[in-house]
C-alpha cells in the first residue's frame, strides 16, 4: 500500500487566489464556508444565488455582495460551483456555461456531475476540485481558529497550465493546508465517496442501526432499551474511532466489548456482505447509480420520497424522538451549531 504525499502550506501560493475575481455559486453548508473564509482572507468574492434565495440576507449579512448567478459568473475568473448535485447539471447549462470565459476556473468540491458526464465544460476552461472532508460549519469553524481541516484536490482539465497552483491557492484560503491535503482524482474522489455513504456511512451504518433495534425488539425487548444500545451508544463508539481509529476505540471500550468485536463483527459483515458491497462498488463506477439518481430526481422523485417517508415512521425514529426531547445537552448542542 502506497503512501500519498501531504501537501501543506509550504507547497501554495497564496498569491494566486489573491488575483482572482472569485463566484461562489450556492450559500448553503459548503458555499457559505467557502465564501465567508475567502472574503475574510481578502479575496474578491461574490455570491451567485436564484432570486428569491432565502440564503441571501445571510450573505449579505456577512458583507459578501450577492447577484444572479449569470452575473456572478460573468464578474468572475474562478467559479466555485457549490450548490446541490441534483441542479448542478441544469444551472451549468443555463446560467454557468454561457458567461465562461476562456481561461476562467471551474471549481467543484464533489465529482459527480463532471465524472459523469452531467457536466461537460468546454476545453479552455481550467477544472478542479477542492473538497473539505468536513462538513462546512466545521471547516468554517476550525480554520477561524487558525486551524484546518483536510482537503482533497484534483485536475480534471488544466487549461492554462496552472489549476494546480489554482487548486492549492483555493485550499489554503480555507486553512486546509494546515491540516494536510491530497492530490486525487474527480474519478477516485466520487467513487469512493458514492461507495462510502452506500455502503458504509450513510446506508451501511442505518440498515445496521434498524436490523439492530428490531432484532432486540422481536425479541421481546424493551424499544427504548433497544434504542440506547443500538444508535445512542454508536456516538461513543464512533468518537473514540474518529480520535484514535479502530486500534484507539478498541483500547477504550470494555475487553468484553473488544472481544465481541472480533468474534462476532465478521458474522455480520460477512462474504455476504461483502459481496454486496463490491455490486455497490460496481454499480457506482459504471454510471449505473448515477443514472438511477438523476432519472430518478428528474421524474419528480416518487421513490425518493416514498422511502424518505418510511424512513421517517420507522418505530426507531418514534421511539428516538420520545428519548431524545430529554436529553438537554442535545438542545443546547443544536443552538449553539
Amino acid at each position: 500500500m502506497s503512501t500519498a504525499r501531504i501537501l501543506t502550506v509550504d507547497d501554495a501560493n497564496p498569491e494566486v487566489l489573491a488575483r482572482k475575481k472569485v463566484a461562489v455559486i450556492g450559500y448553503g453548508s459548503q458555499g457559505a464556508a467557502h465564501a465567508r473564509l475567502l472574503h475574510q482572507g481578502g479575496t474578491d468574492v461574490r455570491v451567485g444565488l436564484r432570486e428569491g434565495s432565502a440564503s441571501a440576507s445571510a450573505a449579505r449579512k456577512a458583507g459578501i455582495p450577492v447577484v444572479p448567478v449569470a452575473d456572478a459568473v460573468a464578474e468572475a475568473n474562478l467559479i466555485a460551483v457549490l450548490i446541490p448535485d441534483t441542479v448542478q447539471g441544469r444551472v451549468y447549462r443555463e446560467e454557468i456555461a454561457p458567461n465562461l470565459n476562456p481561461g476562467d476556473a471551474l471549481l467543484f468540491a464533489h465529482g459527480f456531475n463532471v465524472h459523469f458526464d452531467e457536466i461537460q465544460p468546454s476545453e479552455d476552461v481550467d477544472v478542479i476540485m477542492v473538497a473539505p472532508k468536513s462538513p462546512g460549519p466545521m471547516l468554517y469553524r476550525e480554520a477561524s481558529q487558525g486551524n484546518g481541516v483536510p482537503a482533497l484536490i484534483a485536475i480534471h482539465q488544466d487549461a492554462t497550465g496552472h489549476a494546480r497552483d489554482i487548486a492549492l491557492a483555493y485550499a489554503h484560503g480555507l486553512g486546509s493546508t494546515r491540516a494536510g491535503v491530497l492530490e486525487t482524482t474527480f474519478a477516485e474522489e466520487t467513487e469512493t465517496d458514492l461507495f462510502g455513504e452506500q455502503a458504509v456511512l450513510c446506508g451501511g451504518l442505518s440498515a445496521l442501526i434498524q436490523a439492530g433495534f428490531e432484532t432486540l425488539v422481536d425479541a421481546g425487548y424493551q424499544p427504548e432499551v433497544a434504542y440506547f444500545e443500538c444508535l445512542h451508544e454508536m456516538k461513543l463508539i464512533v468518537d473514540l474511532a474518529y480520535q484514535g481509529g479502530l486500534t484507539g476505540m478498541r483500547e477504550r471500550v470494555s475487553d468484553t466489548a473488544e472481544w465481541g468485536d472480533y468474534v462476532s463483527g465478521p458474522r455480520v459483515i460477512g462474504k455476504e456482505s461483502r459481496k454486496a458491497m463490491q455490486e455497490i462498488l460496481d454499480e457506482i463506477r459504471s454510471g449505473a447509480f448515477a443514472r438511477r439518481w438523476i432519472d430518478e430526481w428528474e421524474g419528480d422523485a416518487p421513490e425518493f420520497n416514498r422511502m424518505r417517508a418510511e424512513g421517517r415512521s420507522h418505530p426507531l425514529e418514534e421511539v428516538g424522538t420520545r428519548l431524545r426531547a430529554r436529553m438537554a445537552w442535545l438542545q443546547d448542542a443544536e443552538e449553539k451549531s
